[in-house]
């Protein structure tokens, strides 16, 4: 029965007016006079939630007794107020130490469920646990089954890593084959970058004779632009000297009017120097243009070599760099292969050496359980041979207690009491048959005796046919350990392949790895020396369990 649906013990109630009051050593009151000042669902909720201590007031006991009389209707018409102020308080005080009772037994309530709870789930914990030990304990052992499981995943292992080892070889091979073909195309790349450096050579050689030769035919313009001014200041020079002439011969002839013909001959000299002069002048200037056309068109034709030979050396510096870019990319590719090459190198050597050691635990295993095989085959056949020859022992024994009992059937009273009465002694039973045997008296006795020669013969025939059926079995037996010596020479040629192999894997490998697999070879042949140290132990201790059991087992049918 839960009481948090209360007004006062809510953590509102507390928020707002605070925590009730301390509890007031005044029991509770009845639930009538309860139902007298609280009326609806919280006189309900009194009813239920009110405990019945006593009360200790003397006024609210009278009151108490008069209301238990009458009840309500037998009260008086007059109530004193300072009573009903006391009553109402005094209730206060009984709700409020009853509020704080219940907040206190919530509280309990509360405590309780959660250590019942907890109980619960350490409980089911418990029970868990028990039910997996039981379980445990009930179950038989799986031991056989998981190892057998493990070792077919073993198997499957090893069976995975030798395809993924034989397609890494081949991935290998195959990058290998695309090294090669890197390999011949930067050679390639590099044969044709020398040839262009020298071709590159060569065209800079015809570049500087172009240069050379440019700048000597600039001298030669210079050389002949000064010969033409040159050539023009003394045309100049001249003119002016034929000028200077001219107006003296026309002064002179200003001078001398009176004679016609002098000026006639100054007129034909400056009319042939006039000619002259524009003939040297037109010849100068003929000189001058053919000279400036032949030196314009060797710029020009040289020119146009320049920016030939400029725009072939931007050419083949833009495939020298797209060549150089091309080799950087190749050698950063080749890098990257090698540095992959070198890092799946070093997985499969990883893995290998995993895969070999997982193979030769295998092979330890296998060995032991061939040993433990052969051990127990060795057993049971020399339980078989005691067994045949216990068998054969049992066999005479019978006959001859046979032939005895029948002899002395025969023979009378006494001695076949005395046979039974001993049946147990075989030394008696012998030392009967050849006392018997060695004093026949009647025909009826020489012809048990050859009836008994007759049993002998046959028991030595059993036993040749016993002896060729040992004789059998012993061929058998060295037919499986002929068998066994082929599987282990089989074993033993693989295991120098796998030793090639490793010598020739470790013969690539550098100088510090080999050192360090020379000291495993080492750690592994001193491992092997001990376990064919303990393999000889084994054997010879076996062997002379042998000797000594077979020693026994003829002991023992001696003394039979």
């Amino acid at each position: 029965m839960s009481y948090s649906g209360d007004m006062y013990t809510g953590s509102s109630y507390r928020k707002i007016f605070g925590d009730a009051p301390r509890r007031v050593p005044v029991g509770s009151s009845p639930s009538r006079v309860t139902v007298s000042y609280r009326s609806g669902p919280q006189q309900q909720h009194r009813t239920y939630g009110s405990p019945s201590p006593m009360i200790t007031s003397s006024s609210y006991r009278t009151k108490l007794a008069s209301s238990r009389g009458g009840g309500f209707q037998s009260m008086p018409d007059t109530v004193d107020l300072t009573q009903t102020t006391a009553i109402t308080n005094e209730l206060k005080i009984i709700r409020t130490n009853e509020k704080e009772q219940l907040q206190g037994l919530n509280d309990r309530f509360v405590t309780f469920i959660e250590k019942v709870h907890n109980l619960e789930q350490h409980n089911k914990v418990l029970e868990a646990e028990v039910a997996l030990l039981r379980q445990r304990h009930n179950e038989p052992s799986r031991l056989h089954d998981l190892y057998e499981q493990e070792i077919r995943e073993m198997r499957a292992r090893v069976e995975e890593l030798t395809h993924e080892k034989s397609q890494m070889h081949l991935d290998c091979v195959q990058m290998n084959e695309a090294l090669e073909r890197v390999r011949e195309k930067l050679d390639e790349e590099t044969r044709l970058r020398k040839e262009a450096e020298n071709s590159l050579k060569g065209y800079r050689k015809d570049v500087d004779d172009a240069t050379l030769s440019r700048l000597e035919l600039e001298k030669k313009v210079e050389s002949l632009l000064d010969e033409i001014a040159f050539l023009r200041k003394v045309h100049e020079e001249e003119l002016q000297e034929l000028q200077s002439s001219l107006q003296a011969s026309q002064v002179s002839v200003e001078m001398d009017v009176s004679k016609p013909d002098l000026a006639v001959a100054l007129k034909d000299i400056r009319a042939q120097y006039e000619s002259l002069s524009a003939r040297n002048q037109q010849q100068a200037e003929e000189w001058y243009h053919s000279k400036f056309t032949t030196v314009t068109e060797a710029a020009a034709r040289n020119n146009d070599a320049l920016k030939q030979t400029k725009d072939e050396l931007f050419e083949y510096r833009r495939q020298l760099q797209a060549r150089t870019l091309e080799i950087e990319a190749m050698r950063a590719h080749n890098e990257a292969l090698e540095r992959q090459l070198a890092e799946m190198e070093g997985h499969h050597n990883n893995e290998i050496g995993e895969l070999q050691d997982t193979i030769q635990q295998l092979e330890s295993a296998l060995r032991s359980t061939k040993g433990e095989m052969s051990r127990h085959l060795r057993e049971y056949q020399d339980l078989l041979n005691v067994k045949m020859a216990l068998d054969i022992e049992i066999a005479a024994y019978r006959k001859l207690l046979e032939g005895e009992e029948c002899r002395l059937s025969t023979v009378g009273g006494g001695m076949l009491q005395s046979a039974y009465s001993y049946p147990s002694s075989r030394t008696y039973a012998l030392s009967t048959y050849r006392k018997v045997e060695a004093k026949p008296e009647t025909e009826e006795e020489e012809e048990q005796e050859e009836e008994e020669e007759e049993e002998k013969e046959e028991e030595e025939g059993e036993e040749e046919e016993e002896g060729g059926e040992e004789a059998e079995e012993g061929e058998e037996q060295e037919e499986v350990g002929e068998e066994e010596e082929e599987e282990e020479e089989q074993e033993d040629e693989k295991e120098k392949e796998k030793v090639d192999e490793k010598k020739e894997k470790e013969e690539k490998k550098s100088p510090k790895e080999q050192k360090e697999n020379e000291k495993e070879k080492e750690k592994e042949k001193e491992k092997e020396k001990e376990k064919e140290k303990e393999k000889e132990k084994k054997s010879d201790s076996k062997s002379e369990k042998g000797e000594n059991n077979k020693g026994e087992k003829a002991a023992e049918v001696k003394s039979k």
